[in-house]
């Protein structure tokens, strides 16, 4: 049977955005020449912004080091190292540094929330349509055959050395941009920039502090309407990225919504009780897996994981409109919504 899906009112998807502040500048922030570059790669739009007198020559490489990952990371690239492992027919598949990093944290975070994040979902995401802009809701019984191919433990990776089952396509997307963020700003800083912030569709991660020394103000979008902001969370030297069920998603003939993000025990959106969650922390790797991860879990999952891992925070958005963030970043969160927003209650 399939299950009853909430019906959004959202319009199409919304990122989060870098919220600008006017402040009087001091002459040492004057002397610094502040850079900025556009990229569209990963299927997304991706702004950098860097300060300092090497920001051009830094900003040059990371955008070569953008276009280098997804080169290698591609689900439908014919060149890339994941096109390699999906078509390999069970055969050993040789793959990049950069490509065993992430599939081993996949692992690793599929281990760590249960099940709930699982990079061989792809075949059941391409039925679905989302890969393709096919939508339909899937046969019931074509579904089940997919999802017993479906279990990142069927991935066996030793050293850069990755073998699939014959039926079994693996899929990093929901790791690839924040692993991309981390060496954005690896990038940066070996190009001797020390104050960065870049936006890579829902993902933001920043480097250092502003030149002023203040903290880089970053807005999360509204699930319920995303083309506002929801809230204001400041940071430094942190990733904020966002995951929710208003960024991809169809519209089915009798009115049911159907979002992107699957649940690996069904194969049908994850429909948990959760519309947005944000996960903030040093590692924008962990933080883009975790917002997928979190977001399948539903409220309940994502406290639980909280209450044993200091290493992030969160923002949580239920499907009745209520905020819930973590106590760790009370003193650096505004609400500017209409919602009620409270500190989630741990035991």
């Amino acid at each position: 049977m399939v299950k009853k899906m909430f019906v959004l009112t959202a319009a199409l998807s919304g990122i989060l955005l870098i919220s600008g502040c006017s402040q009087k500048k001091t002459v040492s922030e004057v002397d610094m020449t502040s850079k900025s570059r556009d990229v569209f790669a990963m299927d997304t739009f991706m702004n950098m912004k860097a300060y300092g007198s090497s920001a051009d020559i830094a900003l040059s490489e990371a955008e070569k080091r953008i276009l280098q990952l997804e080169e290698v990371l591609s689900v439908t690239r014919d060149t890339s190292d994941i096109w390699a492992v999906d078509h390999s027919e069970g055969s050993e598949i040789e793959v990049s540094d950069d490509t065993a990093i992430i599939i081993k944290r996949a692992i690793e975070m599929g281990d760590r929330t249960h099940g709930s994040l699982d990079i061989t979902l792809y075949p059941v995401l391409k039925e679905w349509g989302f890969t393709t802009g096919d939508y339909k809701v899937p046969d019931d019984k074509k579904l089940q055959g997919l999802l017993r191919e479906v279990d990142y433990k069927k991935v066996n990776i030793q050293g850069n050395t990755v073998k699939l089952p014959k039926s079994t396509e693996i899929d990093l997307g929901a790791l690839a941009k924040g692993y991309t963020g981390d060496e954005i700003m690896r990038t940066m800083e070996e190009n001797g920039v020390s104050s960065a912030i870049v936006s890579l569709g829902g993902n933001v991660q920043a480097l250092g502090t502003k030149p002023d020394g203040s903290k880089w103000k970053v807005s999360v979008r509204d699930p319920f309407a995303p083309d506002t902001d929801m809230c204001i969370i400041e940071i430094n030297d942190k990733a904020v990225i966002t995951s929710g069920n208003y960024e991809r998603y169809f519209t089915a003939d009798d009115g049911t919504v159907y979002w992107h993000i699957l649940d690996p025990e069904d194969g049908y959106p994850a429909d948990n009780g959760l519309v947005s969650v944000t996960v903030i922390g040093d590692c924008g790797l962990d933080c883009d897996a975790l917002s997928t991860a979190l977001f399948v879990a539903g409220y309940d999952g994502a406290k639980e994981l909280l209450e044993t891992d200091p290493s992030f925070e969160l923002i949580l958005v239920t499907d009745d409109r209520k905020i819930y963030y973590s106590e760790g970043i009370a003193d650096s969160f505004t609400n500017i919504s209409g919602m009620e927003a409270e500190v989630i209650s741990l035991d």
